[in-house]
């Protein structure tokens, strides 16, 4: 790998439009003041970093279950799915991942399957690594299903600065582990719903990398 790539990744379209803005506003700040266009020009910067989406490297394995998003494990507990997935009302392990303003927001599929039905709902703006969030914020939600039959929820959480849920799939696709399916703007949450008895191999604090880093094994195996 060059040395420029370390530093430079690619980025999203969805993020040019805003890495634009941020960059005019700029011009217009070193018009009246030049320490504060610098102020702008380091906006810009995180503008661009915040959109960035880089290439991962998803383990192949058969039956892991990956982290959908960049962030950190913020709560592991028992909880129903969402009810507009129309999953049964019966408490599965949920692990949310809290993406921070520094963290790449292109969600990727924790597992492969398809998907079975996807669900947006309106909601408020609260801090998104509150418990009460997975109730109250905007949020959209996914429902996957293996090739076993069993199913995981994923669900795009808003936070308390983002204001845009965004999701390029829709009903009866298929979903391969690792692919990009949505992004979040400025700041939110990622929650994945187990399968009964599927324990995560995750604890709370760990840091994730969306694409890449095991969440659960669903124990299948090639055979």
């Amino acid at each position: 790998m060059r040395m420029r790539d370390t530093f430079i990744k690619p980025m999203h379209p969805e993020g040019r439009k805003f890495v634009a803005i941020f960059a005019v506003i700029s011009l217009i700040l070193f018009l009246i003041w030049d320490p504060l266009g610098w102020i702008g020009v380091g906006l810009t910067v995180w503008c661009y970093y915040f959109f960035r989406d880089p290439e991962r490297v998803t383990p192949t394995r058969p039956g892991l279950v990956i982290s959908p998003a960049d962030g950190v494990v913020s709560l592991i507990e028992p909880a129903i799915p969402p009810a507009e997935l129309g999953m049964p009302a019966e408490p599965l392990t949920r692990v949310s991942v809290f993406m921070s303003v520094f963290n790449c927001h292109v969600n990727r599929s924790p597992v492969e399957g398809e998907l079975v039905t996807m669900a947006y709902r309106p909601g408020k703006f609260l801090n998104a690594s509150l418990d009460k969030a997975s109730e109250d914020n905007e949020r959209n939600a996914l429902r996957i299903r293996l090739a076993d039959g069993r199913e995981i929820a994923v669900v795009q959480i808003a936070g308390l600065v983002a204001r845009r849920i965004m999701w390029w799939k829709k009903d009866g696709d298929f979903l391969h582990r690792g692919e990009r399916f949505g992004l979040i703007r400025f700041g939110s949450r990622l929650d994945v719903y187990l399968p009964h008895g599927v324990e995560p191999l995750v604890r709370i604090g760990q840091t994730m990398c969306a694409g890449e880093t095991v969440l659960a094994d669903l124990g299948l195996r090639d055979e």
